[in-house]
């Protein structure tokens, strides 16, 4: 039987699904430079031939960890599925001769080398500058028009995004930003490998998307995203997942599967991808393309990632078109023949349609709630009124334990200040929308209020 070294960090697919996936059709080792979701610890021991969590200071040169064990175990390959470990799976890869990413796996992490190769190749992005100190920022605004979006170029989860609308924002949002990454490596959202990675960030300038123009129905948000893979160099895309709006800056909410565009906008979608995919110059990996939706049929390129998209992105896809993404990706790294789809998959095909909600302490319109509540799952179950054939679930190992309070949002820390991440089945995608904006609405009136003493502690 093939053996793989999983390497586990932070962010990306749920890791239950992951192991249970992978060990499907390899021998796992698990490489956990994170902790293990205690909803999971138990499966992984039964799933996983070994389980190694290092020490601090064989994490200094990750790399070499990574090679060492790899070779320890005679892997036959070396994967992870966390944003924050791409680079050194990458690298690690290279020096075993295994498939991987290859050695431009940093150009689909850091989002200065990102944008400079897209640059390069003359594709529609956001004009930018990349910044590494506050006057390197202030340069950047006096060439750049405002509103600006500041960024930091190893996040991920929209952590450290702030909108800059005038030129005494700047030294304020500047040190939120630096102080957020810092907050980030302490919860272990952070890029594992570059160590000064916390210093480097973009400023953009913001462009203005249009939902309208790609979707004959409401609640869309105005960006997809092209989930796909690279194989032996080759890209195939996979499918369009689509957005619910964003909470401000640019806070991720909700993403569906499918996105319900015209074959037409699809094929335009999915072309664009492809360059930037192709710009890039990936080996084997998955791959996850944002795309913002203008007016008139414009588009601009947000980020590529050299991995599957997050949350629960991959489940849908699996749910919905019938991939399991994460055992193709396995066999094609260990070397079996696998059939990736001849063109991205359509609305058409789907099986009905799956969203993923992170659910955030602001209502439908981004706006606070007015009172500190409590995470409780069975109570949003029982009392969110669903469209009939609807099924929702909790990824546990992505949300609060019941009776935790939920943490007020925080629009430079993204992500970081999410509650928890429900899963939602569907007949179409559009009932996926509507009763997400219904669960939005209903979250602050059915949830438990704080006590005073919840709230100190």
């Amino acid at each position: 039987m093939s053996k793989v070294l999983l390497v586990h960090a932070k962010g990306g697919p749920p890791l239950g699904h992951v192991l249970s996936r992978t060990a499907a059709r390899a021998e796992v080792h698990l490489l956990a430079l994170s902790a293990l979701p205690p909803g999971v610890a138990r499966s992984a021991r039964k799933l996983c031939a070994s389980i190694v969590t290092p020490a601090d200071a064989e994490r200094s040169d990750l790399v070499s960890l990574i090679v060492s064990r790899a070779e320890g175990m005679d892997a036959d390959a070396v994967l992870t599925f966390s944003e924050y470990a791409v680079v050194a799976v990458a690298e690690a890869c290279e020096v075993l001769g295994l498939k991987g990413a290859g050695g431009a796996a940093a150009l689909a992490r850091d989002k200065r080398l990102m944008r400079r190769t897209w640059q390069e190749h003359r594709l529609p992005q956001p004009e930018f500058r990349a910044v590494d100190t506050e006057a390197d920022l202030r340069e950047a605004a006096d060439a750049l028009p405002f509103p600006l979006l500041l960024k930091a170029a190893w996040s991920a989860g929209s952590t450290a995004h702030q909108i800059i609308r005038a030129p005494h924002e700047l030294t304020v949002a500047w040190r939120r930003s630096r102080q957020v990454m810092a907050e980030s490596a302490q919860l272990g959202y952070a890029e594992l490998h570059v160590a000064e990675a916390q210093g480097h960030f973009v400023v953009e300038r913001i462009v203005t998307g249009t939902a309208s123009d790609w979707f004959d129905e409401p609640g869309w948000g105005d960006y997809v995203s092209v989930e796909g893979v690279v194989a032996d160099g080759t890209f195939h895309p996979v499918c369009v997942s689509g957005r619910m709006p964003t909470v401000e800056p640019f806070t991720e909410r909700a993403g569906i599967t499918p996105a319900l565009l015209s074959p037409d906008a699809q094929d335009r979608v999915v072309a664009l991808a492809r360059e930037a995919v192709d710009a890039l110059g990936l080996r084997d990996c998955g791959t996850h393309t944002e795309i913002k939706l203008g007016a008139d049929g414009g588009m601009w390129l947000i980020e590529t990632a050299a991995r599957f998209g997050g949350a629960m992105t991959v489940p849908q896809i699996e749910d919905v078109f019938g991939l399991d993404l994460v055992g193709m990706l396995v066999d094609h790294l260990v070397g079996r023949p696998v059939q990736w789809p001849g063109q991205a998959l359509t609305p058409a095909q789907a099986r009905g349609a799956a969203g993923s909600l992170v659910v955030l302490a602001v209502d439908g319109r981004g706006e606070a709630w007015g009172d500190r509540k409590v995470w409780d799952f069975p109570v949003v179950a029982k009392d969110v009124p669903l469209s009939r054939g609807s099924e929702l679930s909790v990824v546990a190992e992505s949300s609060l334990a019941d009776g935790r309070v939920v943490p007020v949002y925080d629009p430079a820390a993204g992500a970081n200040t999410m509650a928890a991440l429900c899963l939602l089945s569907a007949t179409d995608a559009g009932t996926v929308i509507r009763d997400f904006e219904t669960l939005v609405d209903a979250l602050p009136q059915v949830l438990p209020a704080v006590r005073p003493e919840e709230v100190s502690a």
